[in-house]
């Protein structure tokens, strides 16, 4: 039973820190191998996961292991992998070395090919594709914060696994279709990189239609796109994936009703790759726009927006300013 068992955070980055400190607050015994710079701010203070919707704790450090020797995941029975897209098939050469044959692995990253490197470096091992719907913010002295809602998603396996790993405040929910449900979760990682650019919290990127138009014109992109390879996007809210372009470009009274009905966003939210760059870390861009575009080039597609992104947000790793602060106008610009 994975109750009694050891998971393994491979990563513990925003979401491994976040979704580790949540099950060790619901009693789970948990491993963390993360970088030193993480683990200094943890041993001052603990661990503290937090949530907008009023979740606050501090895990103390004898409640859990924590190191950047992945000796750490010997014991294992799961291990959640939640690195960057680029680093996957080094982690699972680790995982491979220094977890149980027969320990369960689970994706819990951004990007829809995870899955399958992890399958390649880890052959005959049991490796489920997973998604994290939610935003998480480091914000320093050891506390993680969820800043919006959605419950992770597994694939669905015979030892239900996702159920099995759910606790008070952290939902781990089974699904038959993880490749529709990655893909769906893929259109709405597009305002990532629109949010890196733009230096402006979620939801008031959202509040802004003429930015809500920037990214519908990017959904639009992406949908023809996995149109075009015969896949059929599964949406992580309760909008279908065909439904976006035509909502998000709704007057602002409208969109701001529907979206509190759909979903929670924190006032200070902002995503992951705007965080990438404020830090000079390299973002999962190629992992997100960079799919659209490589899918355009098999098929012919016109996808210039896409492109127009990601040559922005390389441009913006190249200067390590963090965020450019650009307008939905010099976005298009280009």
């Amino acid at each position: 039973m994975v109750s009694g068992q050891t998971i393994g955070i491979a990563g513990a980055g925003s979401i491994g820190c976040f979704v580790g400190g949540m099950l060790a607050a619901g009693g789970r015994r948990i491993a963390l191998l993360a970088r030193p710079r993480v683990i200094a701010e943890i041993d001052a203070g603990g661990l503290r996961p937090t949530s907008f919707e009023g979740f606050d704790q501090t895990i103390t450090r004898d409640q859990f292991a924590l190191s950047e020797n992945p000796s750490v995941f010997e014991d294992a029975g799961v291990v959640l992998v939640t690195v960057k897209s680029a680093d996957t098939a080094a982690m699972a050469d680790v995982i491979a070395r220094h977890a149980p044959s027969d320990a369960v692995i689970v994706s819990l990253q951004n990007g829809v090919g995870n899955t399958a490197v992890l399958r390649q470096r880890l052959p005959g091992r049991r490796v489920l594709g997973g998604m994290v719907p939610f935003n998480v913010i480091a914000l320093g002295a050891g506390r993680f914060h969820r800043a919006t809602s959605g419950d992770i998603v597994i694939e669905q396996d015979e030892a239900r696994t996702a159920e099995k790993l759910s606790v008070p405040g952290l939902k781990m929910r089974p699904t038959g279709n993880i490749d529709g449900v990655q893909w769906g979760k893929l259109l709405l990682n597009l305002n990532n990189a629109l949010n890196a650019l733009a230096d402006l919290p979620l939801r008031r990127q959202l509040s802004s239609r003429p930015w809500r138009r920037l990214f519908a014109d990017q959904v639009a992109e992406g949908l023809a796109a996995i149109r075009a390879e015969g896949i059929k996007p599964v949406s992580p809210t309760p909008i279908p994936p065909a439904w976006m372009p035509s909502l998000l470009r709704l007057p602002d009274p409208i969109f701001e009703a529907l979206l509190g009905r759909t979903m929670k966003i924190d006032p200070e939210a902002r995503s992951s790759m705007w965080e990438d760059l404020q830090r000079g870390r390299r973002t999962e861009i190629d992992y997100l726009q960079g799919v659209i575009t490589e899918i355009a080039e098999r098929r012919g597609l016109q996808v210039p927006l896409s492109r127009r992104i990601v040559e922005l947000i390389r441009q913006a790793e190249r200067d390590a300013k963090g965020s450019p602060g650009l307008t939905p106008e010099q976005i298009r610009a280009g």
